[in-house]
C-alpha cells in the first residue's frame, strides 16, 4: 500500500508542479510523469517486476528533484524537495516488497525441499 500510495502522490506532484503549481515553459515537462503511471496497475497487482524496475527509474526522479531543490529558489525548491522525498519512499517501499516476497519464496522452496 505504502508503495501505491507513494506512487500516486509522485505523479500528482509531477503533474501539479508542472502544469499549475510552478510550471518550466509551457507545462511540456508534465510528461515526466508518463513512466511512472505505466507503473500504477502493476503495483496495484503486486506484480514484482514493476516493484523492480520502478525501484531503478524512481531514482530519476530523486536526481532530477535533488538538482532542482539545489538550483531553483521560491516554491520550486520545495517542490523538488518534495519529490526526493516521496522518491525515496517509493524506492523504499518497493525494496521492502520485494525483499518480503523473496524472502517468503526461499521459505516456501525450503519447506516444500524438508
Amino acid at each position: 500500500m505504502l508503495a501505491l500510495v507513494s506512487l500516486l502522490a509522485l505523479i500528482a506532484l509531477c503533474l501539479a508542479w508542472e502544469l499549475w503549481l510552478s510550471p518550466t515553459g509551457r507545462g511540456t515537462l508534465a510528461i515526466k510523469a508518463l513512466p511512472l503511471m505505466l507503473g500504477v496497475l502493476g503495483i496495484w497487482r503486486y506484480r514484482m517486476y514493476t516493484f523492480r524496475w520502478l525501484s531503478l527509474l524512481v531514482w530519476l526522479y530523486a536526481a532530477e528533484g535533488s538538482v532542482r531543490a539545489y538550483g531553483d529558489r521560491g516554491i520550486s525548491a520545495q517542490l523538488a524537495a518534495a519529490e526526493v522525498v516521496l522518491s525515496v519512499l517509493l524506492f523504499v517501499a518497493c525494496a521492502w516488497h520485494v525483499r518480503g516476497r523473496l524472502k517468503a519464496a526461499k521459505l516456501a522452496a525450503a519447506g516444500v525441499s524438508s
